[in-house]
């Protein structure tokens, strides 16, 4: 444990050196604002290592996730604001807080109940500023309408079971259909972000994270095209030269034949 508090030690120093006089220039310009897309991205890598449990990835990811969090610790220690140690002590309150069957009355818990108990402490604390502040704002939107959901079905606001939300849906994409024949732009942008909404309240109720089914969906689709890719190679035609028929006709082939996780074609 010393030997990785001295490791992190270690970190801020560099980054303190790095954003002092005589430093990096680059780093030296960055603010809390400018930060905020390379820890959105270092966050997306780290789970997509994760995700993969491609461990040595994992471990780079997160140092790259660790030099972010730090930097803006620096930069907020710079104005006197706080330091990475008020940080570490404030998650450190927080789990015990959060943790009272641990750490003030022991007592077992599923993770169920673990999980409620965590959303009633955090609710408590967030109530004054709202029923949705617990839900950050930087969150991706499916995985925003996800949170609002979950969050209004603590207080009962769910439909009785995953059967209405699918009836919702059908009844959301005839809208869609309805409002794309009618040539009303306007309306069907409403209507189909009505229809993306309901599509998640659905997956939801039948016990599915659509962050994570479309992640898959994403990534069946690139090793499905880059097979269509290979397959098309073989036959000496690149994608800028293929028609769309022998590219749909590639197409079935893969999904026929089936790809692999690396995306190259069985036999």
């Amino acid at each position: 444990m010393a030997d990785g508090l001295d490791a992190i030690g270690g970190l801020v120093g560099i980054v303190r050196t790095l954003r002092g006089p005589g430093g990096c220039e680059w780093d030296r310009s960055q603010t809390v604002a400018s930060l905020r897309p390379f820890l959105l991205e270092e966050a997306y890598e780290a789970a997509d290592a994760a995700e993969k449990e491609d461990w040595d990835a994992l471990r780079q990811e997160l140092g790259d996730l660790l030099l972010h969090v730090v930097m803006a610790a620096v930069i907020a220690e710079e104005s006197g604001r706080f330091d990475l140690e008020d940080v570490a002590r404030g998650i450190s309150e927080k789990l015990v807080r959060r943790h009272p069957h641990v750490f003030s009355e022991p007592e077992r818990m599923s993770p169920g109940e673990v999980e409620r108990q965590w959303e009633a402490i955090k609710s408590s604390e967030k109530e004054r500023e709202g029923f949705f502040a617990s839900i950050p704002g930087g969150l991706p939107a499916l995985q925003t309408a996800w949170r609002i959901q979950q969050r209004a079905a603590e207080v009962g606001f769910d439909w009785p079971d995953a059967d209405g939300a699918l009836e919702k849906l059908l009844e959301e994409i005839e809208e869609c259909r309805a409002a794309s024949s009618e040539r009303d732009r306007g309306g069907l942008g409403g209507e189909l972000a009505d229809m993306l909404f309901s599509t998640v309240n659905y997956t939801r109720l039948m016990g599915f994270e659509p962050e994570q089914l479309l992640r898959s969906a994403n990534r069946k689709f690139i090793d499905r095209f880059a097979a269509m890719e290979e397959l098309l190679g073989k036959e000496g035609v690149s994608l800028s030269e293929a028609s769309a028929s022998a590219m749909n006709e590639a197409w079935e082939t893969v999904k026929t034949r089936g790809a692999g996780e690396d995306g190259r074609v069985r036999g």
